[in-house]
């Protein structure tokens, strides 16, 4: 899922219109199994050329989490007008829908 509908990993610093550092494409891990599993996968997609271009997702142990600010809480549900929401995120969601109706919940 996080492959094929969230973001495109061969981008490097950039999901969708967003650029920098900060939107990187990073997988956090908390065990060596996690990072062996995401590792392993992003290596057989590269082998299956997946994709145009190498995936550029780092594996990253997961040191610190900081939760996002209030206002960026539940902001798809109170903002669902919301240019970007509705140009970015929506198709998205839809697309997710669409591909994975097993795991969708309302």
């Amino acid at each position: 899922m996080f492959f094929s509908v969230v973001h495109d990993p061969t981008e490097l610093n950039r999901q969708g219109p967003d650029t920098g550092t900060q939107y990187r494409s990073a997988i956090f891990y908390v065990n060596d199994e996690q990072k062996n599993l995401a590792e392993d996968f992003i290596r057989s997609i590269d082998a299956a050329k997946s994709f145009p271009k190498p995936v550029v997702t780092q594996v990253v142990p997961l040191v610190k989490f900081f939760e996002a600010e209030a206002y960026h809480q539940d902001y798809l549900k109170l903002h669902p007008d919301d240019p970007y929401i509705v140009y970015h995120d929506l198709p998205k969601l839809e697309e997710l829908k669409k591909r994975f109706p097993e795991l969708w919940k309302d």
